[in-house]
């Protein structure tokens, strides 16, 4: 029945069974940030009754970190004249905690909207528990996070053996090489054929250092972070012709899976750099910045336009953010055409990690 054809107090008995009815916790609060409205599935999700809140601040239901700020963020979406507004991680991306009864804190999406009465304007929040979505998402990252490293760990062992006994083995061919081609004297043809195959073994040896390094340097595993960036500088600068200016602290010292992950942020976007940018100097910074790592990879390239569609096979930047995201970092991007790109990734360091 339509609540037109309801009096008043059916009107409004039909609409608490329908709030009572749904299934995630909806919260009402007046101008003062008073709770008027606490339906059945809150006091499932925060463990208070009705009874015990109605008529509190809503600042109850928040972890304390976050009450401070809570009436500057109502007020100004009053004056936005907004109706409807979602925030958690289904909306801008900000995880909202709330407080139950026990003093156990939880992540939840809600949407807030705000509608004007004739004892003021009332705003409504729905709040859904996340905890078990937030979950998942660690557990996801920590295995992608595993399984990176396993990655990373095989590539070491394929160039360990490709540097320590393929790499050798050509060696050893090319000195036998050398010894025909100074027996063969009196032979022109076959001192011909010793050259080329001499030929042949150096690129081949080169060709097989340049696929290990690729794989995995093994400067990085012998001797740290900042002298594989060094190396990854040089030879950028060498095989592309792109002056690479290098500010790092040289004290820099990170565990894994961190060394890998700056070491290889900065790789693909040197990689970006060659590949799209078109620039004649790069400059790559790596420093530690109170509890986070920040690098930085700039160039005075062509630049692109951050905002546009990103080409379905533009797979570069999505790696860069993936690999950060791994260990709850960020990567923002800053770019335009004719000025060049920025890269810089912030990557939050535990305590205890070396610097």
């Amino acid at each position: 029945m339509p609540f037109s054809l309801l009096n008043d107090a059916e009107a409004a008995s039909s609409l608490a069974a329908l709030l009572d009815s749904a299934m995630d916790a909806i919260i009402s609060i007046d101008e003062a940030e008073h709770i008027v409205m606490y339906n059945r599935a809150a006091e499932q999700t925060f463990g208070w009754s009705a009874a015990q809140v109605m008529g509190q601040p809503l600042s109850m239901l928040m972890p304390e970190r976050f009450r401070r700020g809570h009436g500057d963020h109502v007020r100004r979406f009053a004056a936005t004249g907004v109706t409807t507004r979602r925030k958690g991680q289904g909306g801008d991306g900000v995880t909202l905690w709330g407080l139950r009864a026990d003093g156990s804190e939880f992540p939840m999406d809600a949407s807030i909207s705000q509608i004007a009465t004739g004892h003021g304007k009332v705003f409504s929040v729905i709040l859904r528990d996340v905890t078990e979505r937030v979950r998942a998402r660690q557990d996801l990252a920590r295995f992608a996070t595993e399984a990176a490293a396993v990655r990373e760990q095989e590539k070491s062992r394929v160039a360990r053996e490709l540097h320590d006994e393929l790499a050798q083995s050509l060696t050893a061919l090319k000195m036998d090489a050398i010894w025909l081609r100074d027996h063969l004297g009196g032979h022109p043809a076959a001192t011909d054929k010793a050259l080329g195959m001499l030929r042949m073994l150096d690129t081949s040896i080169a060709s097989v250092r340049r696929i290990a390094a690729d794989l995995r340097p093994l400067i990085l595993d012998d001797l740290g972070l900042v002298p594989a960036i060094e190396w990854l500088a040089q030879t950028f600068s060498q095989r592309h012709g792109v002056a690479c200016e290098l500010d790092i602290d040289e004290s820099l010292e990170l565990q894994e899976p961190y060394a890998t992950a700056v070491f290889r942020i900065v790789q693909e976007s040197l990689v970006n750099v060659a590949k799209h940018a078109q620039a004649r100097t790069a400059r790559v910074r790596v420093a530690r910045e109170g509890g986070e790592i920040v690098l930085e990879v700039r160039d005075d390239g062509a630049g692109f336009d951050a905002a546009a569609a990103r080409k379905p096979q533009s797979l570069g930047l999505i790696g860069l953010r993936e690999r950060a995201q791994l260990l709850e970092g960020t990567v923002r991007i800053d770019s335009a055409p004719g000025q060049g790109t920025c890269v810089q990734a912030r990557i939050p360091a535990p305590e205890g990690t070396p610097t």
